[in-house]
């Protein structure tokens, strides 16, 4: 009889134990299939082309702000053919007022550094590409411009006699170079063929800021650096050793508007200005880009607007057709 009430009581106590355990188990698969479905959300985003792409360019366009500001990236290695000290020491960032979006040059600074171009640069250095109708606006009035040119005589002809012949200068001509071939001018200069200024801030790494370390960055050469007779020490040349002697100093020029002649004043005006003959479109070119972003933001906000209210609707519009029905029962 007690065995019979223990079987009894213990298959009472499983019977209640397996429908708790049957309870139980709706609850336990709900839970498992939410945690199934959050990790398929995440694989699908994990896996998704957007995810790829958007991950893609934000590590393109970290290396490339790294390397923009830095130069190298720290994993890589860099083989040279050549020491480092002979690329020349790397010039330092200035703030130009014209380095902005929204920015022009300094005009009162190109007028200026054509002051210290003519009176300094021109002994040596041509600007051919450079025309007097080209400070037209800029840096000069047309008077003035035009009285300029008149300084300066130019080879023209032939005449009715078949002979050239020496005119004043126009607006036209471009501005003379300082000796009438390249042998004279290496002559004139112990072998070294001075560069024309033209476009000497674009072909040079660094541009304006280079330009300006190196006509300010003229020092005596170091212990243990040896510069043969005839060169100048400059740590922003490559080697170091430049055949440019110094040529500003202060009070070298004096300037129209009583600007004072420091030495670090003349090469930053003198530098506007070759940037400027290097870039004459600067100030129309960004003209152009603000009127362009403009025009063109306007044209996007209105393509997203008829996108979204005019052709949305007509896109994702649904059609239903409801057949006639026949009103006589047959």
């Amino acid at each position: 009889m007690l065995s019979s009430r223990l079987s009894t009581g213990a298959f009472r106590k499983a019977g209640s134990m397996a429908a708790s355990r049957s309870t139980f188990l709706p609850s336990t698969k709900v839970r498992f299939a939410s945690s199934s479905s959050s990790s398929n959300a995440f694989e699908s985003f994990m896996n998704s082309r957007a995810t790829l792409a958007s991950v893609s360019l934000f590590t393109a366009g970290t290396i490339a702000w790294y390397t923009h500001l830095y130069g190298t990236l720290p994993f890589l290695g860099e083989v040279h053919a050549s020491h480092l000290s002979d690329e020349g020491l790397h010039p330092p960032k200035y703030p130009w007022p014209h380095s902005g979006y929204f920015d022009s040059f300094d005009h009162a600074s190109i007028r200026r550094g054509y002051q210290v171009y003519r009176e300094v640069c021109a002994a040596c250095h041509s600007l051919d590409r450079i025309a007097w109708r080209n400070l037209v606006g800029v840096s000069h009035t047309v008077d003035e411009a035009r009285a300029m040119a008149e300084e300066v005589e130019y080879q023209d002809g032939p005449n009715d006699e078949g002979e050239m012949f020496m005119r004043p200068g126009k607006l036209a001509d471009y501005m003379p170079a300082p000796y009438p071939n390249e042998e004279a001018a290496r002559a004139g200069n112990a072998g070294a063929l001075p560069p024309d200024l033209s476009l000497i801030v674009k072909a040079r790494h660094g541009g304006a800021d280079y330009i300006f370390s190196l006509l300010t960055g003229y020092i005596d050469p170091p212990a243990g650096v040896e510069i043969r007779e005839g060169m100048n020490y400059n740590p922003f040349f490559p080697g170091g050793a430049i055949s440019m002697a110094r040529v500003l100093f202060d009070g070298l020029v004096e300037y129209d508007d009583g600007t004072p002649a420091t030495t670090s004043q003349m090469a930053k005006d003198v530098v506007t200005f070759l940037n400027w003959a290097a870039e004459p479109e600067h100030d129309e070119r960004k003209k152009t880009g603000i009127k362009a972003v403009i025009l063109f933001s306007t044209l996007f906000a209105l393509s997203l607007y008829t996108k979204r209210f005019k052709w949305g609707p007509i896109k994702n519009r649904k059609i239903l057709y409801n057949p006639p029905t026949d009103k006589t029962g047959h």
